[in-house]
């Protein structure tokens, strides 16, 4: 079944006076099925489900930002959509319509509505200012590079289907997997299989999402030490409210620990900070509220000497494009040039938008016109 879509524009009154607002957002709900079922410790699906908005100037411009639907954000897509028409379009009204995105940028940041919500607005005001400028959008944040590598993630399943996986991955020339756990079956046989499937070259990461206590994981991840498995980092192993424990596993292990579902916010971070729960955190766009909480939580990062991976949920092209041109502004602000978490559009059977980033192999190309590159939605195919 090819992918399905829904716009809904804003019908909010017009701006002050009468006028028309001066930067007008329409939602687009989308659905597309994905190449094969995608398992965390939380959650399968089959599916991708977003919003994706655009914003439109008075001169006809356009920037375009995403949504992505997951019960990790509590987004749905109803929910983002009457958002997006209400209280965040609300914000963007204006009686100058050349009013300075920055100020825009400001007042979403400074808003309530859910960080998926705010995400895609964001995302989209960024686009549009970057179009402005003339700029692509990764030079407009600062970054250098258009090419961005990424790891490629392996669904929970056991010893003998990773390992065929991570093979056909690495055979496809990605040099860094990472394998979702649950808190089912041998870790430590899951690992090792991926590992002898790799090779002793390929970057292997871990991503638990959640799935372990404290006392497991230490087990676990001193296990694979001893057994030479060799892996990068360790993502999430335990509860995000479990501040102790993540800060024991840091403690009790030499691999490093990645915080993802722990940190969300600046405010979040030095509670990581003080507690010494991690050295690296895991920043995704959906979590933040998009580039402008991004890039301030990203800055206090490096200033504590904190690692950063940049990641993503479950994403068309349109979400991994602003996730894409953010990591290029954190590599060149950090010199480090490591995969990053940005596999999800890979995961699509086709993609919701024509223009902007794409994949070539583990490598994601962005694009080097004005903004993200995007150019139109794609008209919706006829189910089958």
């Amino acid at each position: 079944m090819g992918e399905k879509m829904k716009d809904s524009t804003s019908v909010l009154p017009s701006g002050r006076g009468g006028r028309n607002p001066a930067l007008l957002l329409t939602a687009h709900a989308v659905t597309v099925p994905l190449v094969r079922p995608f398992v965390t410790a939380v959650r399968r699906t089959t599916v991708l489900e977003s919003v994706l908005v655009e914003v439109r100037d008075a001169e006809g411009r356009s920037g375009w930002g995403e949504a992505p639907i997951s019960a990790v954000t509590g987004a749905t897509t109803a929910g983002v959509i009457a958002s997006v028409h209400g209280p965040l379009q609300a914000l963007l009204e204006s009686d100058d319509e050349s009013a300075d995105l920055s100020a825009a940028l400001s007042r979403i940041a400074g808003s309530e509505e859910r960080s998926a919500a705010r995400m895609a607005v964001d995302c989209a005001l960024h686009d549009l200012a970057a179009r402005r400028a003339g700029l692509p959008l990764y030079r407009y944040l600062g970054g250098r590079h258009n090419r961005i590598l990424t790891d490629m993630t392996l669904s929970v399943d056991g010893p003998a289907a990773l390992a065929r996986a991570a093979a056909a991955h690495r055979a496809a020339g990605f040099d860094c997997v990472k394998v979702k756990l649950d808190a089912h079956g041998d870790p430590v046989a899951k690992l090792r299989a991926v590992r002898n499937a790799v090779g002793v070259e390929a970057r292997v990461r871990i991503d638990a999402n959640q799935a372990f206590t404290a006392d497991e994981a230490i087990r676990f991840i001193r296990a694979l030490e001893e057994d030479g498995v060799d892996l990068e980092l360790v993502e999430q192993p335990v509860p995000a409210g479990d501040w102790d424990g993540l800060a024991r596993v840091t403690s009790s292990v030499r691999t490093p620990i990645l915080a993802d579902e722990s940190v969300w916010t600046v405010k979040d971070l030095h509670r990581l900070i003080d507690a010494g729960a991690a050295t690296m955190v895991n920043i995704k766009l959906a979590k933040t509220g998009g580039l402008t909480p991004a890039m301030e939580l990203a800055a206090a990062a490096r200033a504590a000497g904190i690692g950063v991976l940049v990641g993503c949920m479950m994403e068309s092209g349109v979400g991994i494009g602003a996730a894409a041109a953010f990591a290029s502004a954190v590599a060149a602000e950090s010199g480090a040039e490591v995969p990053q978490d940005l596999d999800g559009g890979l995961w699509l059977r086709e993609s919701p938008v024509d223009g902007g980033a794409r994949y070539s192999g583990s490598t994601i190309v962005l694009d080097d016109a004005p903004g993200s590159g995007i150019m139109r939605l794609r008209k919706p195919q006829p189910q089958r």
